[in-house]
């Protein structure tokens, strides 16, 4: 039977030791962060070294835009440059210290169910744009400032695409960014400068023998005027004549050739009216389908899910911004309208331009007969 020494003996020891223990953790935690690294109300003790000095002054990006150069990213390079983030973050939808990466881009900011977010990024940030992931990543800190990313940051513009490449493509596609619209001005100007040159130049080649011929000309019409003087009197006289036995006849044949003409420009008519419908109405819906993968990452057309983007279930003939519970930007809200096939095929060729300002970073879908093939598509789904 225990005394009362060897009790408190046996108790004290206890106590100590779990004093030992909760003092190694809390060394433990002040020098290595735990929790989910992104979450914690404080920064890891250390940040990764990149190789690029916090203190060193940002490069000046001259040159290709973001955009041009997303277009030619190398994935390749890109999941080289993800070593230096495989300690935090993974690809396989698997948390870390940070949340898994795959599908990021696009994805909304807090996004991931269960991982404890700082906070900082969603007051910056709604949704992860390659762009938007672009300045991020180049400084962390400075990006969103709060935020319990130990990161340096990524300098080098190129290191920066090539890895947001690499991520954009875990799921087997890309995202397409709209080129701006100063680029696509100065696209447009070139050609236009250099017809100008070319007609300018073909202008002074065809100038200098003309003037000579100009001269040639003056010589000859003094001589020829004597002759013409005389024969004007004689032609005058025939051609009274030939006027009126002509006339009859030249009647006959413009009321001939006017029933043609009248019905060839009701057809042309009718064609420009429905030209788009028919497209539509022949849409090949196999290769709409195929051309839909390019919106699949945003959009889901067989059911009313929203993602990035909002669902497109009976999208032909929807209201405008009218999808409940999707937040709109608004450039789009302002539109107001229909979604009839005119006016998606607009939208689908030139999001910019249909509603300048709004969110969507999707390029444009320049051929028509591929916007009629992935309307026809989106109209199956709902027959």
């Amino acid at each position: 039977m225990l005394d009362t020494m060897t009790f408190t003996k046996i108790l004290g020891g206890f106590c100590g030791a779990l004093l030992i223990f909760l003092l190694g953790k809390w060394v433990a935690e002040e020098m290595y962060a735990t929790g989910g690294g992104h979450g914690d109300d404080h920064g890891p003790a250390y940040v990764i070294d990149t190789g690029d000095s916090d203190t060193e002054t940002a490069e000046v990006e001259e040159g290709p835009s973001f955009v041009e150069l997303y277009a030619s990213a190398d994935i390749a390079a890109g999941e080289k440059v993800f070593g230096k983030c495989k300690a935090c973050h993974a690809v396989d939808g698997s948390d870390k210290t940070g949340p898994h990466l795959d599908g990021v881009v696009g994805r909304d900011v807090d996004a991931v169910a269960g991982f404890g977010y700082s906070g900082a990024l969603s007051a910056v940030v709604a949704n992860w744009t390659p762009e938007e992931l672009n300045a991020f990543i180049e400084n962390p800190k400075g990006y969103a400032p709060g935020t319990s990313m130990g990161f340096a940051g990524l300098k080098k513009i190129q290191d920066r695409v090539n890895v947001i490449a690499y991520l954009d493509n875990t799921d087997g596609s890309m995202t397409e960014l709209a080129v701006p619209a100063a680029a696509e001005e100065e696209a447009a100007a070139e050609p236009a400068a250099e017809e100008a040159t070319e007609e300018a130049a073909a202008e002074e080649a065809v100038e200098e023998p003309a003037a000579e011929e100009a001269a040639t000309e003056e010589t000859t019409e003094e001589a020829a005027t004597e002759e013409t003087t005389e024969e004007a009197a004689t032609e005058e006289a025939t051609e009274e004549t030939a006027e009126e036995e002509a006339a009859p006849e030249a009647t006959e044949e413009e009321a001939t050739a006017e029933e043609p003409a009248a019905e060839e420009a009701t057809e042309e008519a009718a064609a420009s009216d429905t030209g788009f419908a028919a497209l539509v109405a022949a849409a090949d819906i196999d290769a709409g389908s195929k051309s839909f993968k390019k919106c699949a990452a945003c959009h889901v057309a067989d059911k009313e899910q929203n993602r990035v983007g909002p669902h497109l279930v009976g999208i032909v003939g929807r209201e405008v911004a009218s999808v409940e519970g999707f937040k709109y930007s608004d450039a789009l809200t302002e539109v107001g309208g229909v979604w009839d096939l005119d006016r998606l095929s607009a939208w689908l060729e030139s999001p910019r331009k249909f509603a300048p300002g709004n969110r969507m970073t999707f390029r444009g879908v320049s051929d028509e007969a591929e916007r009629a093939n992935v309307i026809g598509y989106l109209q199956s789904l709902g027959q």
